[in-house]
């Protein structure tokens, strides 16, 4: 008999809230090494949707709203508590010894508890998909069944590398076993391990002290827990999950990679119904962390990460990455690279735009084709519309600063400020050498080189005067095609070009 999957409980009151109002704690195992993902960073710190794996699990264990909550960590010690920490700020830090297993993890964790009395979750910390809706269903279950223990497991289309869930003829629980220690029978069950688990703590730690290490990998895995207990006559449940991407684990890039277009989908949907327009949901970016008001439009290939904020009807994108960014209603930002950096109401951004970090432009602004901005702040309706870099600068209100303009910020040793007024209208090609001065209502002529403050009202200019030397082409490049030309045009002798 196949088992019920898992449904939501209901959203309050009645048979949910009956069922498990026992005290909670949750324990999130962080220890492994994470081999196969043959990297020099923890497994559980690898990001999806811009969160460390473990975040994800710490942000779903959290809405639970646990009594307790601890975090088994070894491998990296202290990068992984750091990240726990971060997510989860009241979490107990709990440092697994030389004995090796997931089963060793739980019993330090339960020792760290210091006689707590109620249900334990454990989850393992590479499960970025599993969500609170689905363990307080498992915590339902374990509750109206009366089980000791109970184990959320997953028909998966590919269970490699997942422990296999043993049934009996009727469909009852039976063991875990490992695929390592599987048989080729068992290894054909496609029912898995979720890494999920929730034991009551009566005699819990009397059976940790009890498992043993005789294994292939010569560990003390915690699925053997859950067969000990089911020896001593108490009741242990696995309940398979809705959706086996609730339980997918991650074990290598190729899975990270699976588990990140999985979370994107998810994340691109939730804010298409929520009002926002994905063209291309494909070729779309989103991490967990972005704010996307209503009526904002995401054109493809645009990559929106970390606290980047984009309010109603703005229009991001195409080919655009904006990170830690804010931009403001109505604006536009087209084919643009921004990090730290706000963009205003209404404001015009690009294409071929350089955002650095300390960039604020003001609402209707414009940053245009092939600006680079650091450390600027562009005044509202003010304008770098091409071909310019401004640095640590302040430009004020309806400025226009002429095209190849360059804010000259670096002595070789210091940065140094440029400050422009408002309603100032710049020459093309100009330098500002810092620290300068731009007055209000200043012109400066095409081609300048400020290197003094420019008072209010006045106009900079430092060309010197254009001298025209006549018939240089004909004296000293006779017989050339620009020669005859020439001639042609002033009547002079033509001679044969060379």
């Amino acid at each position: 008999m196949t088992p019920s999957p898992l449904s939501s409980p209901e959203p309050s009151g009645g048979s949910a809230s009956e069922g498990a109002d026992r005290p909670l704690a949750v324990v999130v195992l962080a220890a492994g090494q994470g081999t196969r993902m043959r990297s020099s960073r923890p497994k559980v710190l690898h990001e999806i949707a811009g969160l460390p794996m473990l975040a994800h699990v710490l942000l779903a264990s959290r809405a639970l709203q646990p009594a307790r909550l601890a975090v088994v960590v070894r491998h990296e010690r202290d990068a992984v508590a750091s990240a726990a920490l971060e997510t989860a700020p009241e979490a107990l830090i709990v440092d697994q010894d030389e004995v090796p297993g997931t089963g060793r993890a739980l019993e330090v964790a339960v020792q760290a508890l210091d006689g707590f009395d109620g249900d334990v979750l454990v989850v393992n910390g590479d499960l970025p998909h599993v969500d609170a809706d689905t363990m307080r269903a498992l915590r339902l279950e374990h509750a109206l069944r009366g089980s000791a223990a109970t184990v959320l497991s997953a028909f998966f289309a590919d269970p490699s590398g997942a422990g296999r869930i043993v049934r009996d003829p009727d469909g009852a629980f039976l063991r875990i076993v490992e695929e390592k220690d599987a048989s080729p029978e068992e290894r054909a069950i496609p029912e898995g391990n979720g890494g999920v688990y929730l034991f009551r703590t009566d005699g819990l730690a009397e059976r940790l002290a009890g498992l043993g290490t005789a294994n292939a990998q010569g560990e003390q895995y915690l699925t053997d827990l859950v067969a000990v207990t089911r020896t001593v006559g108490a009741t242990v449940l696995a309940v398979p999950a809705a959706d086996e991407s609730v339980v997918a684990g991650v074990n290598d890039r190729v899975q990270l990679a699976a588990a990140a277009r999985r979370m994107n989908d998810a994340i691109v949907r939730r804010h298409q119904l929520a009002g926002v327009t994905v063209i291309d949901p494909l070729t779309t970016w989103i991490d967990a962390t972005v704010t996307i008001g209503e009526d904002a439009e995401i054109r493809p290939n645009t990559q929106l990460l970390r606290a980047t904020a984009i309010e109603g009807g703005a229009v991001v994108g195409p080919d655009t990455t904006l990170v830690d960014c804010e931009v403001g209603a109505g604006a536009r930002v087209n084919r643009t690279d921004g990090t730290l950096a706000v963009v205003g109401a209404g404001a015009d951004v690009g294409p071929f735009a350089y955002l650095r970090p300390g960039t604020r432009l003001g609402a209707k602004g414009k940053i245009g084709t092939f600006v680079e901005t650091k450390n600027a702040v562009i005044g509202d309706g003010s304008k770098v519309p091409h071909l310019s870099y401004i640095g640590d600068t302040e430009v004020g209100e309806r400025s226009n600063i002429g095209a190849n303009t360059i804010t000259a910020n670096y002595d070789g040793v210091h940065k140094h400020r440029t400050t422009v007024g408002s309603a100032v209208r710049t020459g093309s090609h100009n330098v500002f050498v810092a620290p300068v001065t731009i007055g209000d209502g200043v012109y400066t002529g095409a081609g300048t080189v400020v290197r003094k403050d420019v008072p209010a009202g006045a106009l900079a200019v430092n060309v010197a005067p254009q001298r025209n030397i006549e018939g240089w082409v004909a004296s000293h490049r006779p017989g050339t095609d620009a020669a005859t030309t020439a001639a042609r045009a002033t009547g002079a002798p033509e001679e044969t070009p060379k």
